[in-house]
Order: structure tokens, then C-alpha cells, then sequence
């Protein structure tokens, strides 16, 4: 009997003692600072070859910060408290290895890397830069079908490019009113040269 309580104590030792050891180190969040009240979303800016892109990201990054609505919005960076900077630098529409019958290929992945920054314009420093955001969609292209050939999941280009727009403003404004650690940028090694 002696020998069973005895070995429970020592099992009961070590169990506290591996789960004090076990605790996961978590830093604390740096959420945005509590004199930003407002922020101006500075026009995109578009490094790339395609055209005219930049307006339509501008326009999905402001309709995400309206929707979440703990930021006002205004209009001219002399009236702001912060300013979001994002610059789209890759622009990659690959096709994928995938063909239908006649030898057509049937499937792309988009794949867009930006920059985006937040400028706390009152003390005119930085709070974070995340230099590769990135935005992939991969999607069957139902314009170069024929007639009467589709596919049921099958889009367009520009609609693939309006999800990605989608994705990476929700993470825009995740990083802004969250701050650090809350979408994280990809390796510099992963993006082409």
C-alpha cells in the first residue's frame, strides 16, 4: 500500500513539474495606439505592368475599414491621425498544369505580393511594415471555354482578382486595428525575382 501512494506522490511530483515547464510564451499584443482615431488610405500604388489595378484595391481596403467601423475614414492625409501605405509590387497570373482534352489549359493561380505600412502621422514614426502581403486565388478561367462548355465553379480573371482584393484588405485591417503578429508576411526567398 505504502509502495502505490509512494508512486502516486512521484507521478503527482512529475506532472507538475512538466506542466509548470510546459508553458507556451506568447507576446503581448501591440494593438494600435489609442490617439488614432482616424486614417487616411493613401491611394494604391502600383509597381506592376497590369494596368489599372490600383483603384479598385483603394476602393475594397476603404469599403473593409467602413465595414469594421472602429476607424473613421477621411479624406486627406493633413486631417488623419495614421496612413496606410500599401504598394502592390508582383502581379503573377500563372497557368497551372492542368488541360482539358484538347490541350487547353483549364486552371490559373493568381498570385499578388504588396507592401503595407501604417505611419502614425501625429509622432511621424512607423508601427509596422509588412513588406510581402500576400494574396493567392486559384480558379478554373471560364473565358477561353467554347460555347456551351463550361464549368459550374468556373471565373473570370478580374473575378479572381476581386477575391484576392478581398482577402488581402480583410488582412489589411486585421493588421491596422490588431497590430503585430495578426497576418504575417511570406519569406522574401518565396517571392520570384
Amino acid at each position: 500500500m505504502k509502495k502505490i501512494i509512494v508512486n502516486i506522490y512521484i507521478v503527482l511530483v512529475f506532472c507538475i513539474f512538466f506542466t509548470s515547464c510546459t508553458s507556451i510564451y506568447t507576446p503581448a499584443d501591440q494593438i494600435i495606439p489609442e490617439h488614432i482615431k482616424n486614417i487616411y488610405i493613401q491611394p494604391v500604388i502600383n509597381a506592376t505592368n497590369q494596368f489599372g489595378i490600383e483603384s479598385s484595391f483603394t476602393n475594397y481596403i476603404i469599403d473593409e475599414f467602413m465595414m469594421d467601423g472602429r476607424l473613421s475614414i477621411v479624406n486627406s492625409p493633413n486631417e488623419t491621425d495614421a496612413i496606410v501605405t500599401v504598394t502592390v509590387k508582383r502581379y503573377m497570373l500563372e497557368p497551372l498544369p492542368i488541360y482539358d482534352v484538347n490541350g487547353v489549359i483549364e486552371q490559373y493561380k493568381l498570385w499578388v505580393i504588396a507592401s503595407v505600412s501604417l505611419l502614425d502621422k501625429d509622432n511621424n514614426i512607423s508601427l509596422w511594415t509588412e513588406p510581402n502581403l500576400e494574396g493567392i486565388q486559384i480558379y478554373r478561367d471560364t473565358t477561353r471555354r467554347q460555347s456551351g462548355d463550361s464549368f459550374g465553379d468556373g471565373m473570370t480573371e478580374e473575378d479572381a482578382r476581386q477575391l484576392v482584393w478581398a482577402k488581402m484588405s480583410r488582412n489589411i485591417v486585421r493588421r491596422v486595428i490588431k497590430g503585430f503578429g495578426s497576418v504575417t508576411s511570406i519569406s522574401s526567398k518565396k517571392v520570384p525575382s
